[in-house]
């Protein structure tokens, strides 16, 4: 039985709601990681280890009733332990391929900047086309397919830069950051989250999601939204404050991520309010500064910067 609307949108709340009982004082990055799972993109979270950025990907996954798999990334990883390997069966005479983690709904690439630049490529097309080519045969992933990658301050030892390729199949960038005094003692004198956690039950079914994204794809950008949305990238690619602008890429996934958070807000159509909201997660790990690397809070300079300079529609 396929998911209607009002079920689709019930049950999308019902993450929400469930999500903020267990992650304490972060409605709005809970709201934007949805988002981004709404728009079929990918989430990077950077920040501080220990702020809760492992227990986020699990909650979402575990609600959402969907297939999870975490990695560790570290410095000897390779390839194959993330995509899988093909093993010599001696008794039938054939080599069999093995699937790795990537063939889950949902990845956790904990501490990606941990692993060396060629394993970290293992998930680009994998990222970009949901499938994986071994030893020139494509396989499909699951359906639906999203990675939440994890990644610690760049100046931290043993980090490897993410290259910018990669980075780009990243939807959204999130910084969780400390806990505000409330909900920070409400933590230390409610029960463990790793309780918590595992007894969570899924707030909806995979078909509901799947009826959700079809719905945000729906979600209406009139012309004067999507000449905005271009204003933005046109803007990025000639000011002289970053070293390269918004790709095409950045721009549709722009445009979709205010989609899918028009559709949270209860709406059918798109405000130019809804692309701002989500401006700083698109910008800040996209736009490198002419003079500086990215530092942080480079999402809200940018958006903000961006959002003073190009007229409204």
């Amino acid at each position: 039985m396929s998911a209607t609307p009002s079920r689709a949108s019930d049950a999308m709340q019902a993450v929400l709601t469930a999500a903020n009982s267990l992650i304490l004082g972060k409605p709005r990055e809970i709201r934007l990681s949805l988002t981004c799972l709404l728009a079929r993109g990918h989430l990077l979270i950077e920040d501080l280890p220990g702020v809760g950025k492992t227990t986020l990907s699990q909650v979402l996954a575990k609600l959402l009733g969907l297939a999870f798999q975490r990695v560790q990334f570290t410095s000897d990883m390779l390839p194959a332990d993330i995509i899988g390997v093909s093993v010599f069966e001696r008794d039938r005479g054939v080599f069999r391929f093995h699937p790795g983690p990537v063939f889950s709904q949902v990845v956790l690439a904990d501490e990606i900047n941990r692993a060396t630049p060629k394993t970290q490529s293992a998930l680009l097309e994998a990222m970009e086309e949901r499938q994986v080519t071994v030893e020139g045969e494509t396989r499909l992933l699951p359906e639906p397919f999203f990675v939440i990658a994890t990644q610690n301050p760049t100046h931290q030892i043993g980090t490897f830069p993410l290259p910018e390729s990669q980075l780009d199949r990243f939807l959204l960038r999130l910084r969780l950051g400390y806990p505000d005094p409330a909900a920070e003692r409400a933590l230390l004198a409610g029960e463990d989250r790793r309780s918590l956690l595992n007894a969570l039950t899924p707030s909806c079914q995979p078909e509901d999601l799947r009826a959700a994204q079809a719905l945000v794809r729906g979600v209406h950008a009139s012309a004067a939204l999507i000449e905005y949305v271009q204003s933005i990238a046109a803007f990025t690619r000639a000011a002289p404050d970053w070293q390269s602008g918004l790709s095409p890429r950045a721009a549709l996934g722009l445009l979709m991520a205010a989609r899918a958070w028009a559709w949270l807000e209860g709406r059918d159509h798109v405000l130019p309010e809804d692309v701002q909201t989500v401006l700083p997660g698109i910008v800040g790990h996209r736009l490198r500064a002419v003079d500086e690397s990215r530092e942080v809070g480079a999402g809200e300079t940018a958006a903000t910067r961006i959002i003073e300079s190009v007229a409204l529609p």
